[in-house]
């Protein structure tokens, strides 16, 4: 029997493969497709070693359904050694494409180094996957460490950590709490703003950064005063 995890090296392999880094990206796509609805074992270290460097997104995002498509107990392994990856795009569709086969037993390799990665890429990544991911009763501890990053990055960012933090629903509020205390201005609004989302889904994000900014402008006292 042939190992799961080397390709069968027949011809048709070897072109659908070689595909995969095809200079046109429809071509790219289609060999991605064709990998996934081939659904091969002996695929998944091509497609995950083609997903840490492929710069399409359309193309990425293809190689990730096709290991979705591979049974879980061969990708999961091999996309958690991925996490370690010196690379940042490595890790960053390792954790989306973790995030996306829902396996919670890959949740404990969401590090904290990972929650709080330099590369704003990976740790929007990890925010999205870790909310998806994570156990019962683990909801809280996560709430704690994404709160630690209020008022981090651009508004894309900022958005990003409001809505995985508004995910994991009420269990944010006691660290919402703390954010709305920060001496820091950027910390305070963005936590006022993620509570603004929490309880009112349908407001948009900058409206909520707005209203955020006016309160913590006035003060929490002032605005209340107002009746406004």
């Amino acid at each position: 029997m042939v190992p799961v995890n080397v390709t069968h090296r027949n011809s048709p392999d070897i072109r659908l493969l070689d595909a995969l880094s095809a200079g046109n990206p429809s071509t790219r796509l289609q060999a991605a497709l064709a990998v996934g609805t081939h659904a091969d074992p002996g695929h998944v270290e091509a497609l995950v070693a083609r997903c840490a460097i492929e710069p399409s997104f359309f193309v990425r995002d293809m190689l990730t359904w096709a290991l979705t498509r591979l049974p879980s107990e061969i990708t999961v392994p091999r996309l958690r050694a991925e996490l370690r990856s010196e690379r940042a795009q490595a890790r960053s569709q390792a954790l989306h494409t973790l995030s996306k086969i829902g396996d919670s037993g890959a949740y404990p390799a969401i590090t904290r180094s990972l929650l709080h990665d330099a590369d704003d890429e990976v740790a929007r990544s990890a925010w999205r996957a870790a909310v998806v991911l994570v156990p019962d009763g683990e909801q809280t501890a996560l709430a704690a460490e994404l709160a630690a990053q209020l008022g981090r990055g651009d508004r894309n960012v900022r958005l990003s950590l409001s809505r995985a933090l508004v995910a994991l629903g009420d269990v944010i509020e006691p660290a919402l709490r703390a954010g709305r205390a920060s001496d820091d201005p950027t910390v305070s609004a963005h936590a006022r703003a993620t509570e603004l989302l929490l309880h009112d889904p349908d407001i948009e994000f900058d409206a909520a950064v707005d209203e955020a900014k006016r309160i913590v402008a006035l003060g929490p006292e002032r605005v209340e005063g107002t009746g406004c």
